[in-house]
């Protein structure tokens, strides 16, 4: 994930997973803060499922993640009814997950909550779930695929869990992948209108504006619909849109070039106020074009 909009390390999510766990009988030994240490493995001590268990921790303490998961395995392979099989199942997919190997996580995961949905745990699954499609994000040069995807994984979290950390903390990264959203947007409007695509500039414009309208991107969007409404003669339009725009963010710089085009293009009316001073609410739009004022 290269874009900065994006870009959240990882030391962001895997503390607040610690910060979670204190009463999760699965995952509390992970927690730094915990006074429980993982059981010393012993030379010659016959591997009993919480001595696997055990020692898997500990790889994961000490980074050693591929020993990790082969602990984790043995569990699952030799002590298949045990009370430790179902949280080796899950961190497991933690190990895969720190490995950046997301598509076995998220596989381990999926057969987890396949057969534990009722877990206490499951919270935890589903955000680590998201947390491995939200690792994968591209660019916004790229196919933006993968940022829906990981939207409504996230999106998951907050409905199922609604009054969890976990769910706080997909909110803000659903933002985030909005504004990512937003931006490829931008980005392909912005090429269009180079090319003198306008129709298809509008469009992408649009978009941002109707769609994503929370977002950092929604005054630049606004602001090249004027551009544009002014290059096809749309004179009506481009004020419209720059009283709505006017309106919402009347102290930003879009705004200060939108009422510039306008006047150098002796386009202003009393619709239009100038920056710095009270705007008022716009009419209403042309149909098609903005279903509402935000």
């Amino acid at each position: 994930m290269s874009s900065h909009t994006l870009h959240v390390s990882r030391l962001v999510s895997i503390p607040l997973l610690f910060s979670l766990l204190g009463g999760c009988s699965t995952l509390d030994s992970l927690n730094p803060f915990s006074d429980s240490k993982p059981a010393p493995h012993a030379e010659n001590v016959p591997q009993t499922p919480e001595a696997l268990y055990n020692n898997g921790i500990d790889a994961l303490h000490g980074g050693r993640y591929k020993l990790a998961v082969t602990q984790f395995e043995n569990i699952q392979q030799n002590f298949p009814y045990s009370g430790y099989t179902a949280n080796a199942q899950l961190m497991e997919g933690y190990a895969y997950y720190l490995q950046d190997q997301y598509s076995d996580a998220v596989s381990q995961v999926d057969r987890f909550l396949q057969l534990h949905p009722t877990s206490g745990d499951a919270a935890y699954a589903y955000y680590l779930r998201a947390l491995c499609y939200y690792e994968q994000i591209a660019d916004i040069q790229r196919d933006q695929q993968g940022t829906v995807q990981a939207m409504n994984a996230l999106q998951d979290v907050v409905t199922r869990f609604p009054d969890t950390a976990y769910a706080r903390d997909a909110r803000l990264k659903i933002d985030l992948c909005r504004d990512h959203l937003a931006g490829k947007e931008m980005l392909v409007g912005r090429y269009y209108e180079q090319q003198h695509y306008y129709e298809s500039a509008i469009n992408r414009y649009q978009r941002v504006v109707q769609d994503f309208q929370t977002t950092n991107h929604a005054a630049e969007a606004l602001e090249r619909l004027v551009e544009i409404y002014l290059k096809l003669g749309l004179t009506d339009q481009a004020r419209k849109t720059a009283s709505v725009l006017g309106y919402n963010y009347p102290g930003s710089v879009w705004y200060q070039a939108s009422y510039a085009d306008l006047r150098n293009a002796g386009a202003l009316d009393a619709s239009v106020s100038a920056p710095g001073q009270p705007a008022s609410l716009p009419a209403a739009p042309h149909r098609g074009f903005f279903d509402r004022v935000f």
